[in-house]
């Protein structure tokens, strides 16, 4: 009797402890088949839309998800946590110069997303999201519109155009990812925040190219940031203004030999020089050149640098409450 007893108690704990588990994700994505969905844009098809209230959690096991996501403007609230970072891997292929179906023209910067956010109050956290074409134009590996979209510990991977953050007056905050890229690899017109990440530089290039609208205040601000570069990188600008009035500042990151020491380029225009928002402070390493920067660039004083906090930039939205 004591032994059945005992095993009852083992078989309750071991269901209380799956119902437990189960409970914990709203929706698991499976490759296998061993999820509630084996592609993570069927799961986004089945969210209610507009949920209000409580956030859904999207469970992705380890896997390759070949496929271009998109989260509609009415998903909300919703959080998309991969197993493994290494291993929960979104990719797709696209590139710029690929012709669209059934047509002549091309298919351009803007549809190459493998993953593109529309929605507000979005989170991915512990993943992969890749545009692994060829090296052929630009290729958007994430393309954000939404407003209130964080991103903890994802590898985001490319070539030309990486990271497009697309929508004015949005906010996104980016926190322990690894991004990479050759050229413009970090672009648009949101404000962002990237928090201890890595930027990897993969061609001798430039890193950001901003957009900023003059009306916004913050457009990128990276804290506390490391940049690395390929052994082939001599060469790499810290920005170039996409349009003149681009908002970029880097604080507290360390920089390697490979940054040219005038750090930023006027993109061949030298009216940007007179409207471009190109700051640093207190940044270290063999490419924080302060003395070589070019004139129209400036570097802070301790007085200016405690204007930028994540709670100024960021307003009423703190993106740290988001964090599994």
């Amino acid at each position: 009797m004591l032994t059945l007893g005992l095993m009852a108690m083992g078989f309750t704990v071991s269901a209380q402890e799956k119902a437990a588990e189960t409970k914990k994700y709203d929706i698991v994505v499976a490759r296998d088949g061993s999820g509630d969905f084996r592609n993570i844009q069927d799961a986004i098809e089945s969210i209610r839309a507009f949920k209000p209230g409580e956030r859904t959690v999207v469970y992705i096991k380890k896997g390759v998800y070949k496929e271009k996501v998109t989260v509609h403007t009415w998903i909300t609230n919703v959080d998309f946590i991969g197993e493994d970072k290494e291993n929960t891997i979104i990719t797709y292929d696209d590139h710029a110069n690929i012709n669209i179906p059934g047509t002549a023209m091309k298919m351009g910067t803007f549809r190459t997303h493998t993953v593109l956010v529309q929605g507000n109050d979005i989170t991915f956290q512990n993943l992969t999201i890749e545009n692994n074409a060829e090296q052929k134009g630009q290729a958007v590996a994430l393309h954000v519109e939404g407003d209130r979209v964080a991103f903890f510990n994802c590898n985001i991977l490319g070539n030309q155009d990486t990271i497009y953050t697309g929508r004015e007056q949005t906010r996104n905050y980016f926190e322990n990812c690894y991004i990479e890229g050759t050229t413009d690899y970090i672009f648009g017109p949101s404000t962002a925040w990237f928090e201890a990440c890595q930027l990897h530089c993969k061609r001798d290039s430039y890193i950001t190219a901003a957009s900023t609208p003059e009306y916004v205040k913050y457009g990128y601000i990276f804290n506390n940031c490391k940049i690395t570069a390929a052994d082939i990188v001599k060469k790499m600008y810290l920005g170039r203004p996409w349009r003149q009035y681009g908002m970029t500042l880097f604080m507290h990151c360390d920089m390697g030999s490979f940054m040219r020491p005038e750090g930023w380029h006027n993109w061949g225009k030298a009216e940007n020089e007179q409207t471009a928002r190109y700051y640093e402070f207190e940044n270290t390493g063999e490419g924080a050149a302060y003395d070589k920067r070019v004139a129209w660039s400036k570097q802070l004083t301790k007085k200016e640098a405690k204007e930028y906090t994540l709670e100024n930039v960021m307003g009423d939205w703190n993106p740290l409450l988001l964090k599994k």
